[in-house]
């Protein structure tokens, strides 16, 4: 009867899979040292110039990393979808256009079920690019461009399951995707588009998305005293009151202003002599994750929003939490 294994062998081989698994990495990150800079160019001029769509394909642990791929290029700004080898041959090959590209991943350039895409990617001249470990395989020869994958051990420590090289494969998608990216100049608005839900969605929404403005925003002239700031800071309830001449935003009062001013004075001061000068403000076009790093940064919970100078908004952590950006 085989013993249960120890906490201390089960760290072992994660660090020992972990630490595999970077070789390949670096080994891979060294390959464009040793050609493949060249043949990757390639391909992405490739993608980068075509009127269709990334055709990618392969099947077992590489039509997997294939969907993954697939789904990053499209999430990116780079047309792209999934086609299964075996489905392709019994009638999917009939989504390959003319115009599109194909990116065929097998590990040993000898997958049965790829042959059909092959033959069909040249009877149609579709471009072809391999991205194997075999540049000597049927796939190579078949391609018009082969990104050859350096061979390291896999983590598997029978060295067959694929796992350093599902990671490599899926590591040289992710390159392919964000030099794509990068080459067209991808804005995050763009991403945005694609990603409409969830936490990444609501970071990509603009502050003028979130921001309370108009009749809710807490804001006093220049010369005010503080009786009524403190009416702006209680009754709008964001804690604090901007500081404005005529519409331009001169300075700030927080709660933390008014307990450093704690005084039986107070009520009778003038606003300008307990503001905080020049306060951070944001743009309303700011994309929520950045004013969420701001208010992360100075540890503080409101941002005012201005266009010039002139006070348009308030934007409050809350704010940010009730759509879940934060």
């Amino acid at each position: 009867m085989t013993s249960a294994p120890t906490s201390d062998k089960i760290v072992a081989s994660a660090k020992r899979t972990l630490e595999t698994e970077s070789q390949g990495l670096l080994s891979l990150t060294t390959a464009f040292d040793n050609g493949l800079s060249q043949p990757f160019c390639e391909a992405v001029k490739i993608f980068g110039n075509i009127q269709g769509r990334v055709i990618v394909t392969g099947v077992g642990k590489s039509g997997h990393i294939a969907t993954k791929i697939a789904a990053t290029l499209a999430s990116t700004g780079t047309p792209a979808f999934f086609v299964h080898s075996t489905e392709a041959n019994h009638g999917d090959l009939g989504m390959i256009a003319r115009d599109d590209a194909i990116l065929a991943i097998s590990w040993s350039g000898e997958t049965a079920e790829l042959r059909g895409t092959l033959d069909y990617s040249k009877r149609f001249s579709i471009p072809l690019i391999a991205l194997t470990a075999n540049a000597d395989s049927t796939l190579g020869r078949l391609a018009d461009v082969v990104l050859a994958l350096p061979r390291e051990k896999e983590a598997c420590p029978l060295n067959l399951a694929p796992t350093t090289s599902s990671l490599m494969v899926l590591a040289l998608g992710d390159a392919i995707a964000v030099s794509l990216l990068e080459n067209r100049e991808f804005t995050a608005d763009q991403f945005g588009v694609f990603h409409p839900g969830g936490q990444l969605g609501a970071k990509l929404l603009h502050v003028n998305d979130l921001m309370h403005s108009g009749d809710a925003l807490p804001l006093v002239q220049s010369g005010t005293l503080m009786t009524e700031a403190i009416v702006q800071i209680s009754t709008k309830g964001f804690g604090c009151v901007g500081v404005i001449n005529q519409d331009e935003l001169i300075g700030i009062i927080t709660d933390g202003d008014l307990r450093r001013h704690l005084s039986t004075s107070l009520l009778g001061e003038n606003v300008d002599d307990i503001m905080t000068p020049d306060p951070q403000t944001i743009p309303p076009d700011m994309l929520a994750a950045e004013a969420l790093e701001i208010l992360n940064s100075r540890s503080i919970t409101t941002l005012m929003v201005t266009e010039g100078k002139k006070a348009i908004g308030i934007l409050h952590l809350h704010d940010l939490l009730r759509v879940g950006a934060a």
